[in-house]
């Protein structure tokens, strides 16, 4: 981080390939921010354990084994926002992911810049107070869930929802999939159905 510049905190990194970590680790530091990368889950967990992170850029593994780590950073309470990396990345892994309590699904490749720019949106969102949203006798949806659920009753397709929010079509796939399951939906349509009020309602 040049030394100019006043520190927006630390950025914890698992990323296997040597070129993309250190371009991300050059323009996070570009960025004012702080870059530790670790070899693996376990080294990222005890480290998280004594210091709470800005944000986690967590590559996810063919064997996904990455949502284990994922998984036990919200169980030990770490509310650092956590965006997923993947070489191999799915439908189905992009929804097990935000499941898990990713903020973000990135498919690679990827532009180091694009990474920074989610990165402080990430962090932006995390930091902003009251960001849950509520369905009645259901889970609360978080904030990006929310956000993405006011797009799609106005709309709006999964490709321009990614537009508008700077995401990849697969995160907003996994977060519209976390959205149904937790309005007990069966598709978009029911959904919208019940936020309408020709059904249970919801209430966004």
């Amino acid at each position: 981080m040049p030394g100019n510049m006043v520190s927006k905190g630390e950025v914890f990194v698992i990323e296997t390939d040597a070129v993309s970590r250190e371009q991300l680790s050059t323009a996070l530091q570009q960025s004012a921010y702080d870059v530790i990368c670790f070899a693996d889950g376990a080294s990222l967990l005890s480290e998280a354990r004594a210091r709470m992170p800005a944000c986690v850029l967590l590559e996810m593994p063919p064997d996904r084994s990455g949502l284990d780590v994922l998984k036990r950073l919200r169980e030990e309470n770490c509310m650092a926002p956590v965006l997923v990396t993947s070489a191999n990345g799915s439908i189905s892994m992009a929804v097990d992911a935000i499941k898990s309590g990713a903020a973000d699904f990135i498919e690679k490749p990827f532009r180091s810049r694009d990474i920074v720019d989610r990165i402080d949106a990430a962090i932006d969102e995390f930091a902003q107070p009251g960001s849950q949203r509520w369905l009645p006798g259901r889970e609360p949806l978080t904030a990006r869930e929310g956000a993405v659920l006011e797009h799609l009753t106005a709309g709006l397709t999964n490709k321009e929802i990614a537009r508008r929010m700077h995401l990849s079509a697969r995160t907003v796939e996994g977060y519209r999939a976390s959205i149904l399951k937790k309005a007990g939906a069966r598709n978009v349509t029911d959904l919208l159905r019940r936020i309408f009020g020709q059904g249970s309602p919801i209430q966004i």
